[in-house]
Formats: structure tokens, sequence, C-alpha cells
């Protein structure tokens, strides 16, 4: 097991051996299970902590008790960030177990997700994870049933179906969900992500497939950083900045960016309870271990409502939304006449809960959780599937499974290394 770093910023950076006594703090559980004052700020702990997880040190409301990283260099640096009480570990079960963590935030490469948000939620401890929600489809469902078990709230962390601009629409998703409701557009719809319309699929996370085995540095617990992954010799491009050009660890640029991208499109088509019927794969062959590109994935829903990821952006000239009656292109223009004059006399959306903390003391499920997070995460895993077996696949929405195909069936829940599990 990893060394425990349960010490002080300043002795931590002395002696990254030495310890000092905690802190004294009233745990919650004392007052009841559960009970936060609404004047409370929340206490919170991150766990990765060597790029992600420092954006979130200062989130309002919150206030960092602990942080766990399996790269010492990395706790270093976070510590030197932080205040001299926050408590450092290399193992997250030593963490979670901190009785005056309230939440836990997860920005470690996606292979972890699932086990860290279950072992935090069985802790009793709220989630913020970051995207994608899990690795693989039998792990979201999962997770999803811990988080609900233990009466956890859950955030993933993409937020463009409630907040900020969204890429090349140069508008909120608000207007766009909206303009969908009026049934001015017709129905079925095709939405089609590319360049064109404003999203990039960062095709520069390409995995390398002649990787020359190093030894593992000093600071790394490269057993850990692997934990439920097939074990694979050390490479610096494994882990890191780099992991996401690797199957064990993520799924290359659609891995990164497909919840940015596609939850707010399954939000916008009403869809946070459904799943795709099929989906359809051009792409070059892939190797076992190195995530390449794609040239275009399409997924169909049972009333024919189409999403279309094409990565080649060959369609230069496609719509963003387009429908019998109408098309909406980026910058929210449309062949629609008096477009915005008309969607002024409808109603807007139903309102989201959007301030996490204000969830989390309120016990009010967050706007992306873990059952819509879940469904927009499957809809990424479907696609890679696809993607590395090099062909199309049906899928029921009802089972969660592929029809009649066992082998993509095998990539839902797949196995995990050593005593590793959800």
């Amino acid at each position: 097991m990893a060394a425990h770093f349960s010490k002080s910023r300043r002795s931590f950076l002395k002696n990254s051996l030495g310890t000092v006594a905690a802190f004294t703090i009233v745990p919650r559980h004392v007052l009841g299970r559960g009970f936060i004052a609404p004047s409370d700020q929340l206490t919170k702990a991150v766990i990765g902590v060597g790029g992600m997880g420092r954006n979130h040190f200062d989130y309002a409301g919150t206030r960092v008790v602990a942080i766990c990283d399996v790269d010492t260099n990395h706790l270093k640096e976070a510590a030197a960030m932080l205040n001299n009480d926050v408590k450092l570990f290399t193992d997250h079960r030593e963490l979670i177990a901190l009785p005056e963590v309230d939440i836990v935030h997860i920005a470690t490469p996606p292979h972890w997700h699932g086990i860290i948000a279950a072992d935090a939620a069985r802790a009793g401890k709220d989630i913020w994870c970051e995207k994608p929600m899990t690795r693989t489809i039998g792990e979201g469902k999962r997770l999803m049933e811990v988080v609900q078990q233990h009466q956890r709230i859950f955030r993933l962390n993409t937020w463009f179906r409630f907040n900020d601009e969204f890429y090349g629409m140069k508008t909120t998703v608000a207007p766009i969900k909206k303009l969908v409701q009026t049934g001015m557009l017709g129905w079925p719809l095709k939405v089609t992500v590319n360049k064109a319309t404003g999203f990039d699929w960062k095709f520069y996370w390409i995995g390398k497939t002649n990787l020359e085995t190093l030894p593992v540095p000093a600071e790394l617990d490269y057993d850990r950083w692997l934990g439920p992954a097939p074990f694979k010799p050390y490479n610096p491009h494994r882990v890191h900045q780099t992991f996401r050009g690797y199957w064990d660890y993520d799924g290359g640029g659609l891995g990164d960016m497909g919840q940015h991208y596609i939850d707010p499109i399954q939000y916008i088509l009403g869809k946070d309870n459904e799943s795709p019927i099929s989906v359809e794969i051009d792409a070059p062959v892939q190797d076992k271990d190195a995530v390449s590109t794609f040239n275009r994935i399409e997924y169909t829903y049972a009333d024919g409502c189409k999403i279309i990821l094409d990565g080649e952006n060959k369609d230069v000239n496609a719509a963003y939304i387009e429908g019998p009656n109408g098309k909406l292109y980026p910058e929210f223009k449309s062949d629609i006449p008096d477009l915005e004059k008309k969607l002024a006399s409808f109603p807007d959306s139903e309102p989201q809960v959007t301030d996490f903390v204000e969830a989390v003391k309120q016990r009010k499920k967050f706007a992306l959780n873990e059952e819509n997070g879940y469904r927009s995460c499957t809809i990424v895993n479907m696609g890679k599937i696809a993607w590395q077996l090099n062909r199309s696949l049906k899928f029921d929405p009802k089972t969660q499974l592929f029809v009649d195909d066992a082998e993509a069936n095998s990539y839902i829940n797949q196995p995990m290394r050593g005593d590793w599990k959800i």
C-alpha cells in the first residue's frame, strides 16, 4: 500500500515521510448523519491534483481539507497552493474515511472514476466527478445504483446543459432547448457535431503503438495509478496529461469531450431517460491499446432522432439541428423567419438546480446527476465500443445491452485488475 500523508503542507514539503498531529474539528456525524447547517461552508477533498483538480480548490462555498494523488510531486505542488491544515494522502480510501469531509471531488483519469465515486458514496460523501462519468457502461450503471442506494448528491462536471455559452452556438443551451420544445423544427431531429458547427474533437489525444518500457519515476506509485486497469509496462506517455490516448484509461477525443458535447444534446432532445437503439461507425481500424481517430459516428433513437459525430468535418455546411420544418445553425441563426420573436411567445423550460453547494445543503438532485449523466456517458461509451470493434451495433435501451453481440457486451462490464471493484 502507498504511504499515507496525513500531515501539514509545511512539514510535507520539508520531509515527505514526516507527520504532524491532525487538526481538531467537530465531525458532522456528531450532529447527525447528513446534517449541514444552511450557513455552513462545506468541506471538500480533491482526489487527483495534477491538473484539473487544482482548478476546483477555490469553488465558492467550499473549503479544501484534504487532497490525494499517487504522484508525490503533484501533492507537493498542490499543497503549496493550500493552507497548512490540509491533509495529504496517496490512497483515496484513507481520505474518504475522514469524518470531516462533506464532498469528494474526483479529478483522476476516468478508469478510476467509478471505483472512487462508489467508495465515496458508501462512506456517506457527496460527489463531484469530472467527465466522463465512467470509462464503461457497466461501471456507470453500478455507480448510479450505489449513489442512489446511499442517497448521495452527485454532480458530473460538465455544465453546458445549464450554464455558459455552448461552443459555436454563441448562446446558452436554454433557447435551443426552448426552440426544440416549441416543435417549430418538426420531428425527428438530426444534430451534427463537427468543427463547422463549433465543436473540436481534439484528435491530438492519440496513443502511441511503439512505447518503450522505461523505469518508473520515484515520485509515482505506478501500480496504484493503473489500479483496476490491465498491467502495461511504464512509459510516461501512458500517464498524466497524455493518458487519454489509451483505451484502458479513457477514449481519445471522444472520451475527453464526448459528455461536454453530447449531454446537452440529450437534454435538448428531451432524452434524459432514453438511449439510442443503434450506433454506426466509420473509422480506421483501431489498435488494441492506443486510440486513433474516427471519421463518423451516427446514433439513432427509436423515434428516428439522430446524433452525428462528424470527425472529418465533412459536412462544412451542416446545420447544428435540422428537422423537417427548419434548421438551426451556429450563432443561433435559422431559416425560420423571425425566430427570436416567435420564441418569446413560448414558455421557458423548467428551472434546474444548478448550484451544487445548495443542492448538497438542501438534499436536492443536481441538474446533471447520476441518472442523466449515466445516460449521456452511455452514449459516449456506445460509440467507443463500436469504434474499438470497427462495426455498427444495435442497442436495447431497456436491458442496456447490445443486441445479439456477445463481444460488444463484453466491453460493457470489463474485468478489473486485482481486487478492485465497484
